[in-house]
């Protein structure tokens, strides 16, 4: 029970740092290197593939090589005449 309200607080205290930061740059005319660290920092995160799996266990995954065996890319081909 504890674990999920923990994981609450953290996520709404580093969106609320990262607000902070945001807004301090875009208001503050003195808002220096620090908000600008954290406000692209908290932008780079929110970039990362968290939600990933491997392609193995992807639901409607492409298997690996079925274009080039599709378009037939490695293999000989008949001369044109």
């Amino acid at each position: 029970m504890a674990l999920p309200i923990v994981r609450w607080g953290v996520a709404l205290g580093a969106g609320a740092l990262w607000w902070w930061a945001v807004l301090r740059l875009a208001l503050v005319p003195d808002a220096g290197a620090l908000e600008g660290a954290v406000a692209a920092g908290g932008w780079g995160l929110s970039l990362l593939p968290v939600h990933c799996v491997p392609k193995a266990r992807a639901a409607g995954a492409v298997a690996a090589g079925r274009w080039r065996a599709a378009w037939g890319v490695g293999r000989a081909s008949a001369p044109r005449r």
